[in-house]
């Protein structure tokens, strides 16, 4: 199962997330993609999702065309006013030295006009410490990274959110709610070339090369 790309809306929409960023103590780039991940199904996931909540007619019609996704980052009172957005906020323990991740997903809209809280938050350049693989353990999904590639912290985020989107659509209930009782926690792992060329998964990610990437490119991959 992959993201086949469908055609968009006239108007694009997204989900936008916002990833919290101290700059005395920011968080290892492994720690904001795995928190962005769950963050997405957490408010894929949410009652206010799902066929009667208030959240679903704006959720099914992203899903409906591409699953774009636009991560921004935010610090101090930036990240304080977008939490009155629709949306669902996630952190994760950070690791040594480095800082909590923490990224809040909102509910799916039109790429402009965006409101103004999220309008202030920048998106390009968005680049947190590569240091070290993944902390969690025994995780329900594992998201791989396709090894080798160039992407931005918010890229990559982006791209590990796909993954499990993906996973959580491609899930039974019963697998659903085994993932829920776990907190709908990730690891991100980037395997080895050969690894990567070996392994069949349930679930890949294409992107379509429209910003970092030079055409379309497979970037992740989830199991479970």
């Amino acid at each position: 199962m992959s993201d086949q790309i469908p055609d968009d809306h006239d108007i694009p929409w997204a989900m936008q997330l916002a990833v919290y960023r101290d700059r005395q103590s920011p968080a290892r780039q492994v720690d904001v993609a795995e928190t962005a991940a769950r963050a997405v199904v957490a408010l894929l996931a949410d009652p206010r999702s799902a066929p009667d909540g208030p959240w679903y007619p704006a959720v099914k019609h992203w899903r409906d065309a591409r699953i774009r996704k636009l991560v921004r980052r935010a610090d101090g009172k930036r990240w304080t006013d977008v939490q009155e957005l629709d949306g669902v906020t996630v952190t994760q323990a950070g690791s040594g030295e480095f800082g909590d991740a923490a990224v809040r997903a909102f509910v799916p809209g039109p790429v402009k006009p965006l409101p103004k809280e999220l309008n202030k938050l920048q998106v390009s350049g968005t680049t947190f410490p590569d240091d070290g693989a993944s902390n969690v353990t025994d995780a329900k999904v594992t998201v791989e990274v396709r090894p080798g590639l160039e992407m931005t912290s918010g890229k990559l985020a982006a791209q590990c959110a796909h993954a499990a989107q993906l996973a959580w659509e491609a899930m039974s209930e019963a697998e659903r709610e085994q993932w829920r009782a776990d907190d709908f926690r990730v690891r991100v792992d980037e395997p080895r070339e050969a690894e990567w060329a070996a392994a069949t998964r349930p679930v890949a990610v294409v992107d379509a090369g429209l910003t970092e990437l030079d055409g379309p490119t497979e970037t992740t991959r989830a199991w479970w």
